[in-house]
């Protein structure tokens, strides 16, 4: 009887969680200066909005997905096609396609997918709880930012909704900034560096 000889290879493939959390750092770090009035215009945001808030979550979440971690895939992914979309519109509204796409522009529909996003993040945030604490508060504070995206964008109580996200946005820059230099850090020296909190354990067996 013929024996067959089955070799089984592993490919690792490294935490992508500190990339993530870094371009999710730099391009709110950016857009939130400009809501805080610190910086004026967009054109200078979008490279950043684009290439990492958009692609360096989107490797973040392909890699996640080697991992089987449903969470980190679905987070950076979300938010990595968030910041492609948000990065379009604000072509659209500066006219890059054409003076007929930005003449038909209506800021509430962009008020309309942060609404969507809101909803997203909210169970999101619930699904963090049981990740590590600084996780748990970035989600907590992109939950401040969508809500005050949400009703700025409606031209509701516009000058406080809209100083509520850019709080929220500085707020979201360095938590994820501290994240992603503890998680690399930890991951780095085999110990706990910089700490990130415990999961809550709330919803856990």
């Amino acid at each position: 009887m013929d024996t067959q000889n089955e070799t089984q290879v592993r490919i690792t493939t490294a935490d992508p969680s500190a990339l993530g959390l870094f371009g999710l750092a730099m391009v709110t770090l950016v857009a939130s200066s400009q809501k805080l009035g610190i910086t004026e215009g967009l054109s200078l945001i979008l490279p950043w909005a684009f290439f990492l808030g958009g692609m360096a979550q989107l490797i973040a979440a392909i890699l996640d997905s080697k991992h089987n971690n449903m969470f980190g895939t679905t987070a950076f992914g979300a938010f990595g096609l968030f910041w492609f979309g948000v990065g379009t519109s604000w072509l659209i509204q500066l006219g890059v396609f054409g003076e007929t796409l930005a003449a038909n522009a209506d800021p509430k529909q962009l008020g309309i997918a942060f609404l969507g996003y809101l909803i997203f993040t909210l169970f999101m945030t619930i699904g963090a709880m049981e990740t590590n604490k600084v996780l748990f508060f970035i989600f907590v504070f992109i939950d401040f930012l969508f809500i005050g995206l949400t009703l700025s964008s409606f031209n509701v109580m516009y000058e406080v909704t809209h100083m509520l996200a850019a709080i929220a946005e500085l707020i979201i820059a360095l938590l994820s900034f501290y994240g992603a230099g503890a998680i690399l850090l930890n991951k780095h020296f085999g110990k706990v560096f910089l700490p990130i909190g415990q999961p809550f354990g709330i919803f856990t067996k």
